[in-house]
Parts: C-alpha cells; structure tokens; sequence
C-alpha cells in the first residue's frame, strides 16, 4: 500500500524535489500486527530534520492518520518508509516561495533475515568508499544516499554489512546501521558530528545502556580502536542488533554485554508494542 498526500496511489509529479535534488528526509519504520513500532522517536527525528532542511513539518494529527491507515494493512511484520520532500518546483535550486511538501508512505514486506544474524553474528568488511564532510547535515536522515549505494556495491553475498569510514579516516557506521563497539565494560558508539546518521536504534540504545548502569561513551573512531574491540555490534530499527562475529580477518564473540542489551532491548521495545499484540 502507498500512499501520496493522503491518496491512493503510487505516481509522484515529475516536478517534485525529491526526485530533482534528493530535497528530502525519510524514516524507514518497523510495523507489527498493524503496529509502528517506536514511532515518537520516529517523528522527533523526522521533525529535527524538517527544521535543519527547513523544511514545513506536516500536521501530525494528519501524518499520524495516514501511518495508521497504511500500518493497519500489515497483518503480520512490515516496514514502513515514510518520505517527505520538499514538494514540486521549477527547475533550479531555489525552491518555491510557497512549499507544499510531499508525504509518501508506503508498506514494504519484512525482510527475511536469518535468525543466525542474531544469535550468532554477521560477517562484516571495511568499505573503500568515504562519507563526507558536513556538519549541516550529519545526524538526520535526508534523502540523499549516494554513498551509501556506492558502499554497498563493493561486496555481494561474502558479508552483510560494511562499515564506513569519512574523509578524515574516522569510523562512523555501517551502511545502514549505526556502530557500537563493546571494550573494557565500555559501550561506545562513533560520535555524529560531521558524517553520519543518528539512528533511531542508536540513540534508544544508548537510554537504554545508561538507564541500567552500563557506561557510554561517544567518541571519534579510529580503525584500530575499532578492531580491538572486545565486542562489536551494528544496529537499525529494522534488525534491532546484531552482533559482529568477523571484521578484516578478526573474529570476535557474541558476547555478555552485547546479549545484556538485545534483552534490554527485547524488554523496551515490547513496552513500545500495545498488549494485546505482544
């Protein structure tokens, strides 16, 4: 199911911003049983983004009946990816003196990922190609994602993430997951000042972490300091976390810390989901 300003349909003017220039933001949702899962903190980023692109943040009241209504569709697990772009345009980067922004939503099936990902860990690789430098945009989620297609293309089935270093040679993430590494009882996770996504994952992560006394640090990555890691672990709002089991030649365990925060997180999120679906 797609829906397009609140209609039926799945046909977008040509003229529209996001097509153009990437002139957008998106947040790519878990549904379950009809459900969207952590959809506030969904929305706050989505809102944060509207102000740095400024961008108009729609009606919520509106925007929360349309998730509803596409949501309701999904009998089992779904995804949603919610879009909204700048609106129509002539051509030219000036945008319009008046913005009607584009709301796309559409339902997506769950993706069918091994149980393995999670109890045993995945295979991962250092990407060759660099995030840029902006401070502006790093941390939301906007539409333009040209390196992240570039990075996944350098490798097929041998792995199932890479993760990204910037241009001054910091790790910053996976190319589609956020990065935590686990060394000396320590949880950190790369700081997004420059490059990088502040995933919704990540950030439940580290409330998550705090409010159960487990200490958390954001700080710059090196590769090294990634690689001595005791525990390494990528997440996204669609996978949870997964556990790294072999990064360049390396292999690491699924370990205590790492397994504390998938319960951890089992936990809140089933707080997240009404009763009568859990």
């Amino acid at each position: 199911m797609i829906l397009i300003n609140g209609k039926l349909k799945n046909t977008l003017e040509i003229t529209d911003r996001g097509l153009h220039y990437g002139d957008g933001l998106f947040e790519t949702i878990e549904v379950i049983q009809g459900q969207p899962v952590f959809l506030a903190q969904h929305l706050a980023r989505l809102k944060t983004g509207c102000q740095r692109l400024k961008i108009p943040y729609p009606d919520e009241t509106l925007l929360l009946d349309e998730i509803t209504r596409v949501s309701k569709t999904s009998k089992q697990q779904g995804v949603i990816k919610l879009m909204l772009t700048r609106g129509s345009g002539g051509r030219g980067y000036r945008q319009p003196e008046v913005l009607n922004p584009s709301r796309i939503i559409a339902l997506y099936p769950f993706p069918d990922y091994p149980e393995s990902f999670k109890t045993q860990g995945i295979q991962t690789c250092f990407c060759s190609t660099r995030l840029g430098l902006n401070p502006l945009l790093a941390g939301i989620k906007h539409n333009n994602r040209l390196e992240q297609v570039l990075a996944r293309s350098e490798w097929q089935d041998e792995f199932q993430e890479g993760l990204m270093l910037n241009l001054n040679e910091h790790v910053i993430e996976g190319t589609m997951s956020n990065l935590f590494v686990i060394k000396e009882q320590i949880v950190y996770t790369p700081e997004i000042t420059v490059s990088g996504i502040k995933g919704v994952m990540r950030q439940l992560i580290l409330n998550i972490a705090r409010q159960n006394q487990l200490p958390v640090c954001e700080i710059l990555f090196t590769r090294d300091f990634v690689l001595q890691a005791d525990e390494l672990f990528v997440s996204n709002s669609i996978i949870g976390i997964w556990p790294i089991k072999s990064l360049a030649n390396k292999s690491y365990p699924v370990g205590l810390w790492t397994q504390k925060l998938m319960l951890y997180l089992a936990e809140y999120k089933a707080r997240d989901i009404p009763n009568d679906i859990t």
